[in-house]
């Protein structure tokens, strides 16, 4: 499929769920066009506001649909201090990869059983297991990362376990605001969050954006404000 572009507008005055309307109304179009389970990625930098949209894509859908994060699969911080790698939580090699596309994989098949996936916890920055349920009755499962347009083992077989991948696209100054703002949200001081935010999460983003050509669809989120950090993707 040729990417193309989802524009996601949201005005003076507008709710974002108003916003999330046309990515609902595209997802709904795919849906109706095959059988079974439909798999979608929402990728795009830290701070682009992939939490914010599954969340309201998942009141738009309701029970029809699941959301599994990648943030489940972080490594826990024990690990990574084992592996010299905390300080730079949240770089590809600081997941548990493998696992994600797998449990996936295993969301893909469907059947008539309840896969039970990670949910990571920002409050204590580690993962709480098969703290999610995606029932059978799920016709569409959400999943939503940095990672998901990456080709190199194992990122790049999510190119065949989801059935459409999304970008998200923000105005890069606002992101890294957003992205601040939730760090500050979350414990840290305004100079180690803006050092942060900075530092290796800029470092991941510039890799996210370059894979952006990837996606089957680019979702331009115009001047799109988080209500609240503990919502910000």
């Amino acid at each position: 499929m040729s990417q193309g572009d989802v524009t996601v507008p949201r005005g003076a005055g507008q709710s974002i769920l108003q916003g999330v309307e046309a990515l609902a109304a595209d997802i709904r179009s795919r849906l109706a066009a095959r059988s079974g389970r439909l798999m979608v990625g929402l990728a795009g930098s830290p701070g682009s506001g992939k939490s914010t949209v599954a969340a309201l894509l998942m009141d738009a859908f309701g029970t029809d649909a699941a959301l599994v994060p990648m943030d489940g699969f972080h490594l826990a911080n024990e690990k990574l201090e084992i592996l010299g790698r905390r300080n730079r939580k949240g770089a590809p090699d600081t997941f548990d990869a493998h696992g994600y596309v797998a449990l996936l994989e295993r969301c893909r098949a469907a059947g008539d059983v309840t896969v039970y996936a990670p949910r990571f916890v920002r409050e204590i920055e580690e993962s709480y297991g098969s703290a999610i349920a995606v029932p059978p009755r799920a016709r569409i499962v959400i999943t939503e990362g940095n990672y998901l347009l990456f080709d190199e083992e194992p990122w790049g077989e999510l190119g065949d376990v989801l059935d459409v991948r999304y970008h998200l696209a923000v105005d890069e100054d606002l992101r890294r605001e957003r992205l601040i703002a939730r760090h500050i949200a979350f414990g840290k001081s305004a100079e180690d969050a803006r050092e942060w935010a900075l530092g290796p999460d800029e470092a991941n983003a510039v890799r996210i954006e370059a894979a952006s050509a990837r996606a089957d669809a680019v979702v331009r989120l115009s001047v799109m404000r988080t209500p609240s950090p503990l919502r910000a993707g």
